[in-house]
This record gives C-alpha cells, structure tokens and sequence, in this order.
C-alpha cells in the first residue's frame, strides 16, 4: 500500500538504502521513573541509577553468548508527551525512559537468546523495577545505514502505532527524507515486528549533537507540522520519538 502524501516537497527525497541488516532483535523498554506533569525530562533517581546499572552488567555477560552481537543500554533524556493521534491509535502510548537492544546473529536466534540466565534476569529486574514494559522480537525492514552504538551520542526510538503497517511502512521512506534534509540523519534501522507487539515498527537512529540543537531542527521546525505530522495524521499514523543517551 502506497502513504498518500499532503504538502509534498521536493526537497525531501525519498533517501538511499542498504539492504536490511540480517540480525534479529530484541527490543526492551520501560517505565522506571517517568517525567512527572507537563515536563519531557526524564527524572534521574538512585532506584534508576541502580537499574541502569545492573542492566549494563548483564548486557556486557550477554554479549558472550554466540548469538548476540551486541547488548546495549540507553536512558531516556527527552520524552514528549504523546498526541492525541498517539493516545488514539496506540494500544501502549510510548513513554519509556530505560530500553535495551540485544542484536542477535539472525532472528531465528531469538530464542536461544531468551533461553540464556542473563537474559531471564534482566527482563526480572525490569518487570519487578518498573511501572509498565515493553517487548519485542524484531528484524530488519528499513536500513539507512548502521546505527554506531560505540561512543556516546543522541538516540532515537520512534514507536509507529497505524490503522495499516503497509501505508505506515511506505509513509517512513518519505518521512526518513525528512530527516535526512532537516537534521543530517544519515543513519537509521527500522525494526519490525517478528510477532505479536504493540507497535507496527520502532525506528533507531543515531545524532551527534546536543539535545537543544536537534530539538530546535525538530520541533521548532514549521515543516515539521505542516509535513511530518501532517502525513502522519492523513494517513493514520502516529509516532512517539523518544531521546535517549547510551546509560
């Protein structure tokens, strides 16, 4: 299914891709301790820190099983609240300030992976620590390019909630040329769903600049309205981004 484009620009080509990567995934986030009122700032408490860090030990043990490829920890520095097209078509609106990424050799892999001790106790200490979760087994659909989980950066996980993942899927493609034009994206993975999850697909993507900075290229940005969330809203699709830095 094709996304029906309002306003288009030709500026905001649809942008070069690599074939997506082989790996599997599996997504983890939670509600630790979430922005309290109006405010997007994550609150960053002793409970939290002591998560943070007892998930950093067990990725590291599990980035010694010879499927996965690599574990990573992020916390959330910037949460917006979610929009009224978010609330509508979400089943879980996003609004999570701790997530992991355990990248495995292949999807099939997955459940080797869930099998190992170090993976069952991080999964414990989150659902026992948290208010609210998510998981996801995931592939990849989309790649831009590799996302550099190396060195410290500004993170994005964008959750898409849609009526049809097809529209949504090809509405990403013109919205990633967006991104790329506006704030110099020039990496990003696009990770669907390998069964049941709550979200049509979550993207990742990876910014080396401050936060205020990509904020103003974002939000402060009248195209950003009149284009992005305009071709969300037209075709029923609403994305939750979240901003995160490696924990």
């Amino acid at each position: 299914m094709e996304a029906k484009i309002v306003n288009p620009r030709p500026e905001y080509q649809r942008v070069p891709l690599a074939e997506p990567a082989p790996a599997g995934y599996l997504h983890i986030a939670a509600v630790a301790e979430p922005p309290l009122g109006r405010t997007p700032i994550p609150r960053r408490t002793r409970r939290k820190a002591a998560l943070l860090s007892e998930l950093k030990t067990l990725a590291a043990g599990l980035e010694r099983h010879e499927a996965v490829t690599r574990a990573t920890v992020y916390r959330a520095a910037l949460i917006p609240p979610p929009g009224s097209d978010a609330r509508q078509l979400a089943a879980r609106p996003a609004r999570y300030d701790v997530a992991v990424l355990i990248e495995t050799t292949t999807p099939a892999a997955i459940s080797d992976v869930e099998a190992d001790p170090r993976y069952q106790q991080a999964l414990g200490a989150i659902t026992s620590t948290s208010t609210e979760h998510h998981l996801m087994r995931a592939r990849c659909l989309r790649r831009v390019a590799d996302v550099d989980k190396t060195r410290q950066g500004l993170f994005l996980f964008n959750y898409f909630a849609a009526e049809d993942p097809g529209v949504a899927l090809d509405l990403w493609d013109h919205l990633a040329g967006w991104y790329a034009a506006e704030t110099g994206m020039d990496n990003s993975t696009l990770l669907g769903p390998v069964g049941a999850a709550d979200y049509v697909f979550i993207n990742h993507a990876r910014w080396d600049m401050p936060l205020p900075v990509f904020a103003a290229r974002v939000f402060g940005k009248r195209t950003f309205r009149s284009y992005v969330l305009a071709n969300l809203h037209a075709n029923h699709t609403a994305a939750m981004p979240i901003l995160y830095r490696l924990a």
